[in-house]
């Protein structure tokens, strides 16, 4: 089956109407009820033209409603989006409550501006009464959510523009779902030792979130690294030479060593079809065993819709892929590491891989040596990376970490601002929230996660919110002064 990562947000249309009504009007002007919701229909389906929609027809018979079902699960739909064209007899809607498999279902109830009509006293009129009768169908449908006891359902009222925001919004939310559901996590090679917060159940993350989390041995890196022929290291390392400045201290041998290996890691994420990459890349097994730490984020995982993240975090492996889905830009992982409560900024970054392929920044890396591992014995010490400071802009920062079984999603803005390469080792920049940093800062260590964030450019706080809903997540929207 297709990757569900590439292809557009999958909903199931589910139209309820009634048969009492279908073929009330005939021989009128303005057609049956039938032929008018037909043509809501129409409308409907040019509304959701963003979105890859699954739609049977009207549901009008409990033979409706079954095969209505039947396509949704065989079609593999994101979710539903649910309406009532008008009052209908709710045996269809209580069969697909209590029959219909998990899945998100959005419940949408558009409300008109004005009628097209006065009074019912013509039979025409009459009929387009018995259409507009939207709302009635809605507070009849929406008694039995409670009775059945589904938690699945977010229900929504508006025009058709403004319900459209939030139906694309809950559609890129319930794609990630599904992506996650299907995905699968690497983890190169074992837990943190020295960061024990980070640590997350498989188990959990199997059935609570759905990725498979993958174990794969340093070995096997190794040797992936050495079937990396010379000719593609040094066609890698070309570009890597013409598209960013190297610094002069850079060895060309190490830098040869850390392309290999950059490659290798990436061939090895893209032959095990590994969507996060979780590398435990301060392991010194993995620098006996390789010589160096992979220095430079090859462009693959940006076309393959991948993700790779240091340190063993499973968490911050998990939301810098979902902001990966959700934006399809390149996300930066980061650790806040200081305040400067004068400017209210603080300092944040990471050192080791991180997206630093956007081609729109490349002025923004330099080729630089890894000094933090400069003066060990390890074979390749002090190898290069890319040296990256986070391009300026405002960016949604986010976590997603474990507590008892469950999980908690924090999100925040905040903007990075422009400047130049401050921390050696560490890819980095310098970022404003829109809150008090300090205040900023209390509020999350109160609610006690870990260091880890990906970081992207843009606003995805309403798809986070509405991705926590889904996924059961508890959620902490940070951009409010106390």
């Amino acid at each position: 089956m297709r990757n569900k990562k590439f292809d557009q947000p999958k909903a199931g249309l589910l139209l309820i109407a009634s048969p009492r009504f279908r073929d009330l009007g005939d021989g009128l002007n303005r057609g049956t009820y039938h032929e008018r919701k037909m043509k809501d229909v129409e409308g409907i389906l040019g509304w959701l033209h963003e979105l890859d929609v699954i739609f049977s027809g009207i549901v009008y018979t409990r033979e409706n409603i079954q095969t209505t079902m039947d396509l949704f699960f065989k079609e593999k739909v994101d979710f539903v989006i649910a309406e009532f064209l008008s009052w209908s007899e709710d045996f269809a809607w209580i069969r697909f409550l209590r029959d219909m498999p998990g899945i998100p279902i959005l419940f949408v109830n558009p409300a008109k501006d004005r009628m097209i009509f006065e009074d019912t006293l013509d039979e025409d009129d009459f009929i387009d009464f018995l259409c507009a009768g939207t709302l009635v169908g809605s507070l009849e449908a929406a008694g039995s959510v409670p009775r059945i006891a589904r938690k699945d359902i977010k229900i929504i009222m508006g025009s058709r523009e403004e319900i459209l925001s939030q139906v694309v919004c809950f559609a890129r939310a319930a794609k990630v779902r599904s992506v996650l559901r299907r995905g699968t996590a690497g983890l190169l090679a074992n837990y943190n030792e020295v960061m024990w917060s980070t640590y997350v159940d498989p188990y959990n993350l199997f059935t609570r979130i759905g990725p498979e989390l993958r174990f794969i041995s340093y070995s096997t890196l190794a040797d992936e690294i050495t079937a990396v022929k010379d000719e593609e290291t040094l066609s890698y390392q070309n570009e890597l030479k013409s598209a960013y400045r190297i610094l002069e201290d850079v060895d060309d041998d190490k830098f040869f060593a850390s392309v290999r290996a950059s490659i290798g890691i990436a061939k090895l994420t893209e032959k095990l079809d590994i969507d996060t990459m979780v590398f435990n890349d301060i392991d010194p097994a993995m620098f006996k065993l390789i010589g160096l730490r992979p220095g430079f984020y090859h462009p693959s995982f940006h076309r393959n819709i991948s993700v790779l993240v240091p340190e063993a975090d499973i968490g911050a492996g998990m939301i810098t892929f979902i902001l990966k889905l959700l934006s399809g830009k390149h996300v930066s992982f980061i650790e806040p590491f200081h305040i400067e409560a004068a400017n209210n900024t603080f300092a944040g970054g990471h050192a080791g891989p991180n997206d630093h392929s956007d081609p729109d920044f490349a002025d923004h890396v330099l080729i630089a040596r890894d000094v933090r591992f400069a003066k060990t014995s390890y074979k390749y010490a002090g190898a290069p990376f890319a040296w990256y400071r986070i391009p300026e802009g405002r960016k949604t920062m986010a976590q997603l970490t474990e507590k008892n079984g469950s999980y908690r999603l924090v999100c925040t803005l905040v903007d990075s601002l422009e400047g130049k390469h401050l921390f050696a080792s560490y890819s980095h920049s310098i970022f404003r929230p829109l809150i008090p940093v300090k205040e900023l800062f209390e509020k999350i260590l109160n609610i006690g996660t870990t260091q880890h964030f990906a970081i992207v450019d843009g606003d995805y706080r309403a798809e986070l919110s509405m991705l926590a809903e889904i996924m059961g997540f508890e959620f902490y929207q940070i951009d409010e002064s106390k």
